[in-house]
């Protein structure tokens, strides 16, 4: 007695629990917990493939190794006629004079050690030499690359505030991103696509914008668009800018961004925090270069240009730009989660209206309420009250199913009903076998009682055995499958645990209360 009480208070505080967690997806005022969540197929959202320039990757690289290069050369005072990038990834130099060579050579050997001769010649004094990254450090960066876009775009998504994003990499260069529940597509591919590469230039004041724009751009600078909308006329607006191709300061350093809103003009606008490193330089840049303009650069595009009017110390910065509260918002969370290591491409782009995730709805309810329904029906007829028992054990089945999605926060797919539909089968099967292993016991003469001990004993074995290998499938459909494949196993796996739980335990529960309290002497069954 004593022992069943405490498997009675066992079962019921897991239904309680179950309905606790289920709650909220039918009735949310009265328990304001996460609901179920349902997936792309059932709800609409974006699907997206990517693809991640890892080239550009590589070639940032290179182009990155230059600067560093004639920055050296700089302050090791080796005169060169030439350090350019040709080709995307080969870096040529020209070196004037024999004791620079023998200082070049040495700078390399010390700090480029990297970098792999492609061809060498000297002629006249002159030492004219290619380089380029080997394979293996160009298929690391490649690789790195790939890997540092998935999480910064994770971080982006998270930060936008998506439930249960599917994000994964697909093949060495894609990434696979599903964001259920999603309607303003556009915005969510401007977050998703922007590589954020914040930048801090000087503007060329020296020369002339309009000599520019007729081609004549000095070496060393470049030419730059600010990109406005007109209000009234909802006009594009584009204002070009002569800016000095070296980068001051980089989004590298940033530690924060949010938006303000400024209480002159009562626009948004984003500030942004240096680090201790990022501050100093900022700080350094500001009381160099006092009553000159310094240029915001994010991804080619000028956000402004403010003259510098005083040292500006404490690591602190604004980004204005006739700005929306929510583009100023998407601005700052692509600032805080940094920025692409390379750009990336659209390479796929559905879009799954909510109208065909609820048709799914309908259908897959429908076709789990006929299903379940006639095994319902079958149990009844065919097992008479222990077939009650079992169809009991079935509603309950499904109960902790849907606890169980909603407690672990798991994915409702298309897929994952049809997982619950297969669960209603198994959850039937185990009671089959534990009722015909009784009803052999029974013929054999013996008690009831002691023909459902012997009938859940036998059977218990057999029940297990094939769930455990179920289990273990479904566990390897979660690990290595995609979408929906993993939302077909979630639902699977949580009703092979319950399917076992209501079999073997809320059943035994039953007939034993039958059987010691009710006294009842003989089966139906």
């Amino acid at each position: 007695m004593k022992k069943i009480s405490w498997r009675m208070v066992f079962v019921l505080i897991i239904t309680v629990v179950a309905i606790v967690y289920i709650l909220p997806t039918f009735q949310p005022a009265l328990w304001p917990y996460k609901k179920i969540n349902l997936g792309l197929d059932l709800q609409g959202g974006m699907h997206l493939v990517l693809e991640v320039d890892t080239i550009k990757a590589v070639e940032s690289t290179v182009e990155r190794i230059a600067q560093e290069l004639r920055t050296s050369l700089r302050d090791e005072r080796i005169r060169y006629t030439a350090i350019d990038r040709v080709g995307g990834t080969t870096i040529s130099a020209k070196i004037n004079g024999q004791e620079n060579i023998e200082k070049f050579e040495k700078l390399l050997d010390k700090d480029f050690k990297d970098l792999r001769i492609l061809s060498k010649m000297v002629r006249d004094d002159v030492l004219d030499i290619a380089m380029d990254l080997p394979e293996k450090e160009s298929d690391g960066i490649r690789l790195l690359a790939a890997e540092q876009a998935l999480e910064t775009i994770r971080n982006r998504i998270d930060q936008f505030g998506v439930n249960e994003p599917d994000i994964r990499n697909q093949g060495e260069n894609r990434i696979l991103i599903q964001l259920p529940g999603i309607t303003d597509t556009q915005r969510a591919k401007a977050l998703i696509g922007k590589t954020a590469l914040l930048e801090f230039k000087l503007l060329d004041e020296g020369h002339d914008v309009e000599a520019a724009l007729k081609g004549d751009i000095p070496a060393g600078s470049e030419l730059l668009y600010q990109i406005t909308i007109d209000t009234e006329t909802l006009r594009e607006i584009k204002t070009p800018y002569l800016i000095k191709k070296r980068t001051l300061l980089t989004g590298a350093y940033l530690t924060d961004a949010k938006v303000q809103i400024d209480s002159q003009f009562n626009e948004p606008y984003v500030s942004i925090d240096f680090d201790k490193k990022g501050a100093r330089i900022f700080e350094r840049i500001t009381e160099e270069n006092v009553k000159k303009r310094l240029a915001i650069i994010l991804d080619n595009k000028v956000y402004s240009a403010p003259v510098i009017q005083e040292k500006i110390s404490g690591g602190a910065a604004r980004i204005t730009g006739n700005f929306t509260a929510e583009t100023a918002r998407d601005l700052a969370i692509v600032l805080r989660a940094g920025a692409l290591p390379a750009p990336v491409n659209i390479i796929e782009e559905r879009t799954v209206g909510p109208s065909l995730g609820t048709d799914s709805i309908r259908k897959g309810l429908i076709a789990m309420l006929i299903g379940g329904l006639v095994v319902v029906l079958f149990m009844a007829i065919y097992y008479k009250g222990a077939g009650l028992i079992a169809d009991f054990a079935l509603l309950l089945n499904l109960v902790l199913v849907a606890g169980g999605l909603a407690a672990f926060q798991a994915t409702l797919t298309l897929p994952g009903i049809a997982g619950i539909i297969l669960t209603i089968g198994m959850a039937v099967d185990a009671n089959v076998l534990i009722f015909e292993r009784i009803r052999e016991e029974l013929a054999l003469g013996k008690t009831p009682r002691a023909s459902v001990d012997a009938g859940f004993n036998r059977a218990a074995l057999t029940i297990l055995d094939a769930n455990i290998t179920t289990l273990i499938a479904a566990l390897v459909l979660f690990q290595f499958g995609t979408g929906p494949i993993k939302g077909f196993a979630v639902t699977l796996s949580l009703g092979v645990v319950s399917s076992v739980f209501t079999a073997l335990v809320v059943s035994r529960l039953i007939f034993d209360h039958l059987l010691m309290n009710r006294k009842i002497k003989q089966l139906s069954i």
